[in-house]
């Protein structure tokens, strides 16, 4: 009888263990889980950053980025759900689960990183000053008392005020929405110069033909990643390996050919 009971009891402890394992398993990193499950990857983004995501001229949201997550989510077997936002909230939108990721030209950064779970870099950037043809700018240090537009929020942001010198040097800081309004403040004489990433910058000259020209110098140099919730591990992870085969099975490239006309990506490099 003894044998019975005792044969009952480490039963029961073993079948308590099993439960709580498997509760413990269910409370745990389940971010990719919800997206296989719910079929829809939401990804967040500034709808005005060409060439890295923007609207074309048929109000569709294209560019580079999307180039990228499009192929991402095809392999994953999900659909690609592009969601704007408030590039000064993003991380408020990612945190209240509007969005599941953001991915539009995401610099790295180590103030970024401690509430960001970031992939690998994906590509280098640079943060660049943009000035009018015809500016008698020639360097950084030229700016000294002029007026600097940004987009509120951005990396641009960081790379100007973190350089304490080169801010204080400025006549004054204007911040707004996007580069494009920037850009526009630039055109019409509002500001002597923008600050913006460099991919960015090059795209505009290019596509609207408009008399800037970029400065040598560069602010700051950066990387490029894609940001999730920092306990979404499971998801950042999926999506770090398929970059990895598309960088591989030579996609990345292509993609990158496609709209720069070089490959720029560094994953796997």
């Amino acid at each position: 009888m003894k044998k019975i009971l005792m044969t009952v009891a480490f039963a029961c402890i073993a079948l308590s263990m099993l439960t709580a394992a498997g509760a413990q398993e269910q409370t745990g990193d389940q971010s990719l889980e919800k997206i296989l499950d719910k079929g829809v990857f939401i990804l967040g983004l500034d709808d005005s950053f060409p060439p890295m995501g923007y609207r074309n001229e048929n109000n569709e949201i294209v560019g580079f980025d999307i180039d990228l997550a499009k192929e991402v989510t095809k392999r994953m077997g999900v659909e690609l759900k592009l969601q704007p936002i408030d590039w000064n909230a993003k991380e408020q939108e990612l945190n209240t689960g509007n969005i599941d990721c953001i991915w539009n030209g995401f610099t790295i950064t180590e103030e970024r990183k401690q509430a960001i779970n970031f992939t690998e870099p994906y590509v280098d950037n640079a943060q660049v000053a943009v000035v009018r043809a015809d500016s008698p700018v020639k360097s950084l240090s030229d700016l000294a008392g002029k007026k600097v537009g940004i987009q509120a929020g951005s990396s641009a942001s960081d790379a100007v005020y973190g350089n304490e010198s080169f801010a204080a040097s400025l006549k004054e800081i204007v911040e707004v929405k996007d580069n494009l309004t920037a850009l526009m403040d630039l055109e019409i004489g509002g500001v002597d110069a923008v600050v913006l990433d460099l991919f960015v910058a090059n795209d505009n000259i290019k596509r609207s033909g408009k008399d800037f020209r970029i400065l040598d110098e560069h602010l700051s140099s950066e990387e490029y990643g894609v940001g999730f919730r920092k306990n979404d591990q499971a998801l950042r992870d999926e999506v770090q390996k398929l970059l990895e085969e598309m960088a591989a099975d030579g996609t990345l490239a292509e993609i990158s050919t496609a709209w720069f006309g070089a490959d720029i990506t560094v994953v796997g490099k």
